[in-house]
């Protein structure tokens, strides 16, 4: 039998602190300015503007240089050079025809050196201005009635998460102390498969953020077989907190009932930001296995910290 019960561990509440919460607003401010429309004058260099474009190469439009409704700073060089300086001392509504010549070295070889025109609309001139951190920021941007209101909704927010994150540091600590008690050797194709469970949860995070795991490889210098020896430890503690896992659920009785899958479905919806009906057209077999894992393994963790002899500190 394995001993499960009765473990101690130390539960370590961070408590959120007045600079947390400023700092929590101040890049909320940063995320979301404030635009100011300007009517009385021509553009001027830091203006925004949202303009419409079309580029032509000799004669034709190439593909590539065409927008509606983008957002330029003008000054700010994040179009070719002479582009932005054409559009300063326009007005709202004006059609203008800005020519530039490609840089020799640009990144199209087709274009690269040559002379274009770009044909413009501009739709909008505006500022782009910080707001202050006050009540007018609360109301406008985060539909409070004061910012004392907002520090105390953030506050809440980052003291939730505060403490889920150091209730889920406890539960892993607690489980580690099963799995260190248990041993037991790994056969190295089973090292492998967690392995690859390692690599393909990398490569999936590398998805979403438009990446490779070659380019990853490249970026870093380093290759496939360095990055499986690297992940080796992990995948190895993973294996024993599994086996921890399966023997405390049989000893358990630990199951997936309908309403537990429910739940971790709901979860996977709201973290993803999409309905159960098309989180079910992406729930192939391995995906529902996944669930069901979920599931046993938040029971688990949940019954060693039932069973646990713990203790809290505030930091």
């Amino acid at each position: 039998m394995i001993g499960y019960k009765g473990l101690r561990g130390t539960l370590e509440r961070m408590i959120v602190t007045d600079e947390q919460v400023d700092k929590q607003i101040e890049q909320l401010i940063e995320q979301n300015p404030r635009y100011i429309p300007v009517a009385d004058r021509p553009s001027q260099l830091d203006d925004e503007v949202v303009l419409d474009y079309a580029g032509f190469c000799d004669g034709e439009q190439f593909e590539g240089g065409t927008a509606e409704k983008q957002t330029l700073t003008l000054g700010s060089g994040m179009f070719i050079p002479g582009f932005e300086e054409h559009l300063v001392g326009k007005n709202v509504g004006d059609a203008v025809d800005v020519h530039v010549t490609f840089p020799a070295q640009y990144h199209a070889p087709a274009l690269a050196g040559k002379e274009a025109v770009f044909k413009c609309v501009i739709h909008e001139i505006r500022l782009r201005r910080a707001y202050d951190p006050d009540d007018t920021f609360a109301r406008e941007v985060c539909g409070l009635e004061s910012l004392d209101a907002l520090k105390q909704r953030m506050r809440e927010g980052l003291q939730a998460y505060a403490d889920k994150q150091a209730e889920e540091d406890l539960s892993i600590r607690l489980l580690d102390q099963v799995a260190d008690s248990m041993g037991g050797d790994i056969a190295d194709a089973e090292l492998d498969r967690s392995i690859d469970r390692q690599l393909q949860s990398l490569e999936a995070q590398l998805q979403r953020q438009g990446l490779t795991l070659d380019a990853y490889c490249q970026f870093t210098g380093k290759t496939r077989a360095q990055l499986r020896q690297e992940h080796a430890p992990d995948a190895r503690r993973g294996v024993l907190r599994e086996r921890a896992i399966d023997a405390i659920a049989r000893e358990e009785r630990i199951e997936a009932d309908e309403d537990a899958v429910a739940e971790v479905l709901r979860d996977i919806c709201r973290e993803n930001g999409v309905t159960l009906e098309q989180l079910a057209a992406h729930m192939d077999d391995a995906a529902q296995q996944a669930v069901v894992r979920n599931v046993i393994t938040r029971k688990v963790l949940k019954c060693l910290r039932e069973y646990g002899d713990i203790d809290t500190i505030e930091k």
